[in-house]
């Protein structure tokens, strides 16, 4: 079974403001296998985030991985990923019900909130993105 941790970020300066997404995607021994950032245009830090879960999904499967830990620093995005709090944004369920079917695409998927200071490459690809972006 192929085993895969995903790291994903997204944000944007403004809230709304310019936005992009990071995604890091380590094997099982740890080594980065896969980096991904994108400049998203003009959302909020909400709707970046799970346009990060969604890439960062999907990169994974496209890595054929069986099973992955999702790792992401939104409070929001992670508990309601997991079913704890609710989608009250018409905005969000959208991604959210998309997020959940890639989800669905893995044996096991195993979702956790960690500190931003856990998530410094995914953020720094954030970064990059956003300040790419405002050159186009």
């Amino acid at each position: 079974m192929k085993k895969l941790s995903v790291y994903v970020d997204g944000g944007s300066r403004g809230n709304p403001g310019p936005a992009g997404i990071g995604a890091v995607i380590l094997n099982e021994k740890g080594t980065v296998i896969r980096e991904y950032n994108k400049y998203i245009g003009i959302t909020t830090n909400n709707v970046a985030e799970y346009n990060a879960v969604i890439y960062g999904l999907q990169e994974a499967l496209i890595e054929k991985a069986d099973a992955i830990e999702l790792h992401l620093d939104s409070e929001l995005v992670a508990q309601q990923l997991k079913g704890e709090y609710k989608v009250k944004n018409a905005n969000i369920r959208p991604l959210f019900e998309q997020a959940l079917h890639l989800i669905s695409g893995f044996k096991k998927c195993t979702i956790t909130r960690i500190g931003r200071e856990k998530n410094k490459l995914a953020d720094k690809l954030v970064n990059k993105a956003i300040n790419l972006g405002g050159l186009l």
